[in-house]
């Protein structure tokens, strides 16, 4: 049964709960028609009825940044060296053998991961729109559509976040391989991200791929389709040194510049990665209060950089967190890895406590995916948990107060215990309710598009 609104309140008593700013021990939620109606403290056993979760719960994790398909690489671009641009071509080797059908066999079984991996809600950043080709489905959305069914079917939210891509480069036109990402002109992909729905586990915002992917005159189109919906956008910025230096050669500034010449910057906006940046370009972010979303395990997989997190926060952005390429699905880890590269290349320790840290796994990644109803357990909010066994062998011996410490720098994806999405219990146990069996779904999903 895919994800619905909880048919009856539940009640669920938290051994210890992360509040924003500690640990509380014996905390018991009512949820009801999807959202927590009290949070109660000081509840030394479960009350009558009430599901217990015994370790650490925290609001539901949110995964701000992912391509799905690429679930279907980890491993294999493994193999050998290369850049980031080698990679891109395995990347489009997947890609090209796609269909509705298989995308959603994939995705499904992704999400599903994530649901074990404690994450409540993802951002689907979906450029692969149309067939082989370039050729249009008869239902223009049929990929985006089977990633929002994906969605449902795994038991957790998504926002789709529909990503223009017009272009090879600064104009060049779209290889063969690209020809299934492209809309030809903003307006065609506004046209088509038009007939898009909402749904109560789905919500929908844009993605500008890049700004080497899509015209610096048809910017605007897109952070305008945006604006006036007040949904989320997102764009990768400056992930590449190449990048940057093209759209230098090209427009003699920087990929954040144009964003900002073009309106593209601002509160509801997010820039993934921003590895590489200038001064000015930390100002500009900054400044426009422009969220950036950090996926470390990636940006390390691909030989990106170290991107500046800390600055960019210290000058306004809200950061977030996501997993991208999925070389590893593990919220924790990209938390835990956001602070200890800024170690290595700073070899100081404590940019950011644990607090702050799951701060960005849970209510700013939410806020960055338009979920501001989401990650936070208050009164009022969506019901979405996510409890983390603290008797692990990862995780077995620190006091309950520094609970959220050892989830944060010792804990994995594999210490999720429980995961809840509006008020419904998605993960019992480390089973996944809905998908029962989800190494062999994605083996199967993987194996259907890997030829």
């Amino acid at each position: 049964m895919p994800l619905t609104t909880q048919a009856t309140p539940t009640t669920y008593w938290l051994e210890h709960a992360w509040l924003g700013t500690h640990a509380e021990p014996g905390v018991t939620v009512d949820t009801a028609d999807g959202r927590i109606t009290a949070v109660r403290t000081g509840t030394d056993t479960p009350p009558p009825g009430a599901t217990t979760l015994r370790g650490l719960t925290l609001p539901g994790l949110a995964n701000a940044h992912s391509h799905a398909f690429h679930r279907a690489l980890r491993g294999v671009v493994q193999v050998g060296t290369g850049t980031f641009w080698t990679w891109r071509e395995v990347m489009y080797s997947v890609a090209d053998r796609l269909t509705p059908d298989t995308y959603y066999a994939l995705a499904r079984a992704a999400y599903a991961e994530m649901a074990l991996a404690g994450i409540t809600c993802v951002g689907e950043f979906h450029y692969l729109h149309h067939a082989p080709g370039g050729t249009r489905y008869d239902d223009p959305n049929a990929m985006g559509e089977a990633l929002i069914a994906a969605a449902a079917d795994a038991g957790i939210r998504i926002t789709l976040l529909d990503t223009a891509y017009l272009s090879a480069g600064f104009g060049a036109p779209p290889d063969h391989h690209q020809l299934r990402f492209c809309d030809d002109t903003a307006e065609r992909w506004a046209e088509r991200a038009d007939a898009l729905k909402e749904r109560a586990h789905a919500r929908i915002g844009a993605a500008i791929h890049s700004v080497r992917a899509v015209p610096a005159d048809q910017l605007g189109t897109v952070a305008d389709w945006a604006r006036q919906r007040q949904a989320p956008l997102h764009v990768h910025l400056s992930e590449q040194t190449a990048e940057n230096d093209a759209c230098r050669e090209a427009h003699g500034c920087t990929p954040t510049r144009l964003l900002a010449d073009h309106g593209a910057l601002g509160s509801r906006t997010t820039a993934v990665h921003a590895t590489h940046l200038t001064t000015e370009d930390i100002e500009l972010l900054g400044g426009s209060h422009t969220g950036v979303c950090m996926c470390p395990t990636t940006e390390r997989d691909l030989a990106d950089g170290i991107g500046p997190a800390a600055r960019l926060q210290g000058r306004g952005s809200t950061l977030s967190l996501g997993s991208d390429s999925h070389a590893v699905i593990d919220l924790l880890e990209e938390a835990r890895a956001m602070e200890l590269d800024e170690r290595l290349r700073t070899r100081t320790r404590g940019h950011w406590t644990a607090a702050a840290l799951l701060r960005a796994a849970t209510a700013d990644g939410h806020a960055a995916l338009g979920w501001d109803d989401a990650g936070a357990l208050e009164a009022g909010a969506l019901a979405d948990l996510t409890t983390i066994a603290l008797d692990s062998v990862r995780t077995a011996g620190p006091a309950p107060r520094l609970a959220a410490e050892t989830a944060v720098f010792a804990a994995s994806a594999a210490d999720v215990r429980h995961t809840v999405v509006g008020g419904r219990q998605i993960v019992r146990d480390g089973v996944h309710t809905l998908v029962p069996d989800v190494p062999t779904a994605l083996a199967e999903s993987i194996a259907a598009v890997r030829g």
